[in-house]
């Protein structure tokens, strides 16, 4: 929805936006609107990235990945000097891990790398496409841990889950989120991280 709008506004009122995309299916989406797009590298540093979130609790941080997107999202986020997500109240939790959190991970012996990260979550499940494993744009699998809401330090599990070799990234977010604007019943709240970038 916010490209959709993005692209509307561009029309209507002759607001002036370049964007950098994180997925193919974006990229595809702001093309077909004449949304102007820059890669990364000729961006440099983002003034503003807008994205959503599977979860999100009271300090920020954030569980993404849905989509299969996640380190491309993370490779922006970091590049950019504020990060907002737009999500309704559903997505607001006590803590993190009600939704499974993605983890891509590279196709060479992804089966070992699989073992290796269910030492630390019981399970983890392969994505499945149409013809086989999800492949992400970057050509990766992604694995699907069910924590359950006990992710009570994501920067710890983290960090634990890169060090496993084959591991490309972690679909959580931390110290990375500034605002949240989020949809609820009685309208739309804007949450405000109070030592964040936008504070």
């Amino acid at each position: 929805y916010t490209v959709l709008e993005l692209g509307r506004r561009m029309q209507e009122e002759g607001l002036s936006v370049v964007g950098v995309p994180t997925s193919e299916a974006t990229r595809e989406l702001a093309e077909s609107l004449n949304i102007p797009l820059v890669s990364l590298a000729d961006a440099g540093v983002l003034d503003l990235i807008i994205d959503g979130a599977d979860e999100f609790d009271s300090d920020f941080a954030l569980i993404k990945g849905g989509g299969g997107a996640l380190t491309r999202e993370k490779i922006v986020a970091q590049s950019s000097k504020a990060m907002v997500v737009v999500a309704d109240d559903r997505k607001e939790v006590k803590i993190l891990g009600g939704f499974d959190l993605p983890i891509e991970v590279l196709p060479f012996e992804w089966k070992r790398t699989a073992d290796r990260v269910a030492e630390i979550c019981p399970g983890p499940v392969v994505r499945r496409g149409s013809e086989g494993p999800f492949i992400s744009d970057n050509g990766g699998y992604i694995l699907d841990c069910s924590f359950g809401p006990t992710i009570t330090n994501p920067r710890e599990l983290e960090s634990t889950l890169l060090d496993i070799a084959g591991v490309v990234e972690v679909g959580l977010f931390v110290a990375i989120c500034d605002a949240v604007v989020m949809a609820a019943k009685g309208g739309v709240v804007t949450l405000i991280k109070q030592d964040g970038r936008l504070a």
